[in-house]
């Protein structure tokens, strides 16, 4: 990478997060949408204007644009930890659940660390805020550091440097500097892949690792983990001893899942399912979910255009793993298996495909390339910039944006 490109990026990023966060807190004093949310079934009961008065994570002023939903528990977890009693619970077979043990530890943990040194300058919810977002935004400048590096050779300094802006002005992008897991699970996925095509394994295993601890799907990584090595290995000349030697740390996303299973796997499981409704490669239970939200979208216009953001989000992750799967293999691959995994594990594929398609990295590559159209370029900016200021509006006021 040179220095122009990588100044060019970090300037972008950091004006990027500029805009985004004063455009969310700007947005919310001019004017408010109308109470409450009918988007989905449940949310209506979620968005009256008293929804959250016994909810102090969601309240604290400090960049409160930035927290909504699952915000919660990353808060929760990043500032007491997972038993919270101010968290609620799910019963199950006579015992409770607090519901923060549906989260992977890495990003709270990561906040936790991060919001030291405001300790004693904000309060304890706003320095885990702070922290939070500040993690996300590094991940996402990571994230576009890892497009960059991985299209590059395809489409050059320039085509590089939009690939990497294309991850930050797709509808759902809002997220990336938001407290959620997104920015921080993408920096390090991509990381890894990126790591993965240069035959790098052992930094690339140790990405995956911390992606793993991030969001359940970061497990997925040991399938171009595996592919790469073999890639590697039956290269003329290979060193297929030094491959044999490192060929263990392949599974360090297995052990990371399997640590975390160990310690938080049965409240994991039992809030997981109880109360989120998900459930592995549940194929009946997702077409139920779809079916119903199909049929509420005939009577919500909310629903329907809720529903038209997640199809079209699909159609164009699918899109682009097809047309970058001959180049980018691994890419397509685990594009496919991180979309695959959670869209078909009940309600929560009906409800957050627009955020989940942001890990798709084919994603970002089909759109780099698109863009050396001057007039796809111009056109997807508008629609997308258009749609991302709807989103991070709506999620501002804790409306469901995904």
């Amino acid at each position: 990478m040179t220095a122009r490109s990588l100044r060019m990026i970090a300037l972008i990023w950091l004006f990027w997060a500029v805009v985004l966060i004063g455009y969310m807190s700007f947005a919310a004093t001019r004017y408010a949408p109308s109470r409450a949310d009918d988007a989905l079934v449940w949310t209506a009961q979620e968005t009256r204007r008293d929804s959250l008065e016994d909810n102090p994570y969601l309240l604290d002023p400090f960049l409160n644009t930035q927290v909504a939903w699952d915000s919660e528990y990353y808060l929760s977890i990043a500032t007491v930890g997972y038993d919270d009693p101010d968290i609620s619970t799910v019963e199950y077979q006579g015992e409770q659940y607090s519901k923060s043990y549906a989260f992977f530890p890495l990003y709270p943990f990561a906040m936790r660390v991060l919001r030291a040194p405001f300790d004693g300058l904000l309060s304890p919810i706003a320095a885990s805020t702070l922290a939070g977002v500040a993690v996300s935004l590094l991940g996402t400048l990571a994230a576009m550091i890892a497009l960059y590096d991985l299209t590059r050779d395809e489409l050059g300094e320039d085509g590089g440097i939009r690939t990497a802006f294309m991850l930050l002005i797709f509808p759902a992008s809002f997220f990336f500097a938001t407290v959620y897991t997104e920015g921080l699970f993408v920096g390090l996925a991509f990381g890894s892949l990126a790591l993965m095509r240069r035959g790098r394994l052992a930094p690339a295993a140790i990405l995956a690792m911390l992606a793993t601890w991030t969001r359940a799907v970061g497990g997925t990584l040991i399938v171009p983990l595996g592919i790469t090595w073999l890639m590697l290995y039956l290269r003329p000349n290979a060193d297929r001893r030094g491959l044999w030697l490192r060929a263990p740390l392949l599974a360090l996303p297995l052990v990371a899942y399997g640590v975390f299973r160990y310690f938080n796997g049965h409240p994991f499981e039992i809030v997981e399912v109880e109360w989120f409704g998900n459930r592995l490669l549940d194929l009946s239970l997702t077409a139920s979910a779809w079916a119903g939200i199909l049929q509420r979208a005939q009577e919500f216009p909310e629903t329907a255009t809720w529903v038209a953001l997640n199809l079209g989000a699909i159609v164009l992750a699918t899109l682009s793993m097809m047309l970058c799967v001959r180049r980018y293999p691994l890419l397509a691959l685990f594009g496919f298996v991180s979309l695959v995994v959670p869209l078909t594990s009940g309600w929560t594929g009906t409800q957050s495909a627009f955020r989940y398609v942001l890990a798709v990295p084919t994603l970002w590559v089909m759109l780099g390339r698109f863009s050396r159209s001057t007039v796809f370029d111009r056109s997807w900016t508008t629609l997308s910039v258009l749609l991302l200021a709807m989103n991070a509006f709506l999620f501002s006021y804790d409306f469901w944006a995904g």
